[in-house]
């Protein structure tokens, strides 16, 4: 039997070669949200690795939309430019499909680089700017208030979305998800720990995921037809009273009826009281649940690190695909290490084919060898 983590997966047009994703991996690396050299050789081993989709980092909708100053940032040209460089040159070698993961940090952006320690920087320090989120919340003890936005703030957000989105399809990215995890805007409007507003963003769940999906909405609208768009989402918030599985499950349902591809399921990252029993396949569980209520191809992720461990969790049905972080930073060449375990093949580029192992004589697809 062939392994299903090496089957084609479609979302929408895009086919891809098989079910591994790089999932997005805040780098901290960019100048003023533009891309650098950092970018370049941390992408191009990337696509390197016979992955079936690379998606860049989380890419801030403005400056204040950035997580640190340090991040990579897609909201005017000069960002424009110095991603499409890092693209060109990531593209030359290899056919990998990239998706973007664009982010808004809300009251979690202004914050160090985790090597930094990762507080907040203030907003009257050197590098640091007033945050914005759905309520006047902080993350954390002791930290400064975020502003909360008004109506004018909330379509200069949800503009941010979509001037980002158009700007990924100039520069030719293949699909976009919008981050919707890990604490951030928009899952601080999902979140009644974090959205405390009496409007129609706030209150019941119908009312705190309407930003979410308006954003979603907009950003589908002017992503062209066929080109895949889907969301990032923390099932649970792991604090009691926060976001929950069921809630989450009515959001998959919500994005689906408005053209999502799929759904990429996370967990956590809204608050410091959370509670995460960490282990292999941590959040698997929540993935499965809502791939069997809602038909929606699920991505899941979370300490998914060997071959086989992923391969069970495709081939009993609790995922359509598996999403890598950490995994594929350690071992660039996971999956070619999984295609050579599970007897699949992989893509590799042609001028590595004679590094495959004389046992896997048919590892690398549409490799050939010369006799001299």
């Amino acid at each position: 039997m062939s392994a299903r983590l090496f089957e084609p997966l479609r979302l929408d047009d895009l086919e891809l070669e098989n079910r591994i994703l790089i999932a997005p991996m805040c780098q901290y690396s960019a100048l003023a949200g533009a891309a650098t050299d950092w970018h370049l050789m941390h992408l191009g081993q990337l696509a390197q690795s016979g992955a079936g989709l690379l998606t860049l980092e989380a890419t801030a909708v403005s400056p204040e939309a950035r997580i640190s100053p340090g991040d990579l940032g897609l909201y005017d040209d000069a960002t424009e430019r110095a991603l499409a460089r890092v693209l060109d040159a990531v593209r030359g070698y290899a056919p990998i499909p990239v998706a973007t993961q664009i982010n808004h940090a809300g009251r979690k952006a202004s914050s160090r680089a985790p090597w930094e320690g990762g507080a907040q920087i203030a907003p009257d320090a050197v590098d640091g700017w007033q945050t914005e989120a759905p309520s006047a919340v902080s993350h954390a003890e002791g930290e400064v208030p975020p502003h909360a936005l008004d109506a004018d703030g909330l379509k200069r957000v949800r503009d941010g979305f979509v001037a980002t989105a158009k700007r990924a399809m100039r520069l030719g990215i293949d699909a976009v998800e919008l981050h919707g995890a890990h604490g951030y805007l928009l899952h601080q409007f999902l979140s009644p720990l974090s959205n405390r507003r009496d409007d129609q963003y706030g209150g019941s769940l119908e009312n705190r995921m309407r930003f979410p999906l308006e954003c979603f909405e907009a950003v589908r609208e002017v992503v062209p037809a066929g080109k895949p768009v889907w969301m990032r989402v923390s099932a649970t918030d792991w604090v009691e009273d926060g976001w929950t599985l069921d809630e989450t499950v009515e959001l998959a349902c919500a994005l689906k009826s408005r053209g999502a591809a799929a759904i990429h399921v996370s967990t956590g990252g809204l608050s410091t009281a959370q509670k995460i029993p960490v282990g292999p396949g941590y959040q698997v569980p929540f993935a499965e649940r809502i791939k069997a209520e809602t038909g929606l191809t699920t991505i899941a992720v979370g300490l998914i690190t060997e071959p086989r461990q992923a391969e069970g969790i495709l081939a009993e049905g609790k995922a359509d695909a598996v999403s890598l972080a950490r995994a594929m930073l350690y071992d660039p060449r996971w999956p070619w290490h999984a295609a050579a375990e599970l007897g699949a093949q992989v893509r590799a580029p042609k001028q590595y084919w004679r590094s495959q192992p004389h046992q896997y004589k048919d590892l690398f697809k549409s490799s050939a060898f010369g006799q001299r």
